[in-house]
């Protein structure tokens, strides 16, 4: 798989039918190794060991209705209450993080009304923080350790 701007992590991969498999460890079965999925394994386990994020707060896919469609989020993060404050949007690292990408996210949050929002790609990585009371939108030099995000 491609070298991602990520540390280097171990992960238990395997071939089953003539596909590659990766162990997510936090859906607790092999999935199918797409780029998108790489990139995914890598972020995730990043915010865990690189940013403090508690492994047992992300939740991976969740399921969500937007504009009564059903949808499900690359990854959500939850604080220690319970409240969703991240929302996690994975794409493979050949698609570039444009509007298009950033209209995706928006639409989860309309449901779930975060305080932040982060995207990558496994090279690059952009996080925003939203503040509901004066309508704005800071973009973060940083992924945040989830300590200094905790509301």
């Amino acid at each position: 798989m491609q070298q991602l701007n990520l540390p280097t992590y171990q992960f238990r991969i395997q071939i089953v039918e003539g596909k590659q498999k990766i162990f997510d460890q936090w859906r607790k079965k092999f999935v199918v190794l797409t780029n998108e999925e790489w990139v995914r394994q890598n972020f995730i386990r990043f915010l865990v060991e690189d940013k403090n994020f508690p492994d047992s707060l992300i939740a991976i896919e969740t399921g969500l209705k937007v504009v009564k469609r059903n949808k499900r989020t690359d990854a959500v993060v939850y604080s220690r209450s319970g409240r969703p404050i991240v929302i996690v949007e994975c794409k493979a690292p050949e698609i570039e993080l444009n509007e298009e990408v950033f209209d995706q996210i928006i639409r989860y949050n309309m449901t779930l009304q975060v305080p932040y929002l982060m995207v990558t790609n496994g090279l690059t990585h952009i996080c925003c923080m939203l503040d509901y009371e004066s309508y704005s939108v800071k973009y973060l030099r940083e992924i945040p350790n989830f300590n200094s995000i905790e509301v």
